[in-house]
């Protein structure tokens, strides 16, 4: 088990957390997450201490989402694909295309950047290093999701092909005898 898997593992992401995760609502609701986080932070201008009630807020609901949402047993919708392909290449890395892993990794390079204009943006209260940021962000985990989604799918169609196959596409990933 890789670093990243003990680590998704040990923040409370079960199996029956990742079926909940891979609901639309709990993707687009985590999306949801950034605006509100950016104005709880900002929110230490006005609000001085008190603003640790907002983030605490935040980061309670971040580690709640995939946890209340119905689970997705057959995925259809893009989010649940993406979420499905997410727990695969985090089950099995080696089963990603190699040309997959190849954009993963590349898109680190705007993920992190767009971090450090959020962080820096926040620190120094400037809007447009905090917006610009947070659009990088979020475009970077929007291309992460879809990447993911395709895994899926590819996985799905060469399962489909294949005359003895060795997975079930509800268990994310997981193989079955």
């Amino acid at each position: 088990m890789s670093t990243l898997a003990r680590f998704v593992k040990s923040a409370g992401m079960t199996d029956e957390a990742w079926l909940r995760h891979a609901n639309s609502w709990s993707v687009y609701t985590r999306f949801a997450a950034i605006p509100a986080g950016i104005l709880a932070i900002w929110s230490r201008t006005w609000l001085g201490w008190w603003a640790l009630i907002p983030v605490a807020l935040v980061i309670i609901w971040l580690w709640l989402n995939p946890h209340v949402f119905p689970a997705v047993k057959e995925p259809r919708s893009w989010a649940a694909k993406g979420i499905y392909g997410e727990k695969l290449w985090l089950n099995e890395p080696d089963s990603v295309p190699p040309g997959c892993r190849s954009v993963l990794r590349w898109l680190i390079i705007p993920a992190v950047a767009g971090i450090l204009l959020l962080v820096w943006g926040l620190v120094q209260l400037d809007l447009w290093p905090t917006i610009f940021g947070a659009t990088l962000v979020t475009l970077t985990q929007l291309w992460r999701i879809d990447r993911f989604g395709r895994v899926y799918e590819e996985r799905q169609g060469a399962d489909a092909d294949a005359p003895h196959t060795t997975s079930r596409p509800t268990d994310l990933g997981k193989r079955v005898p």
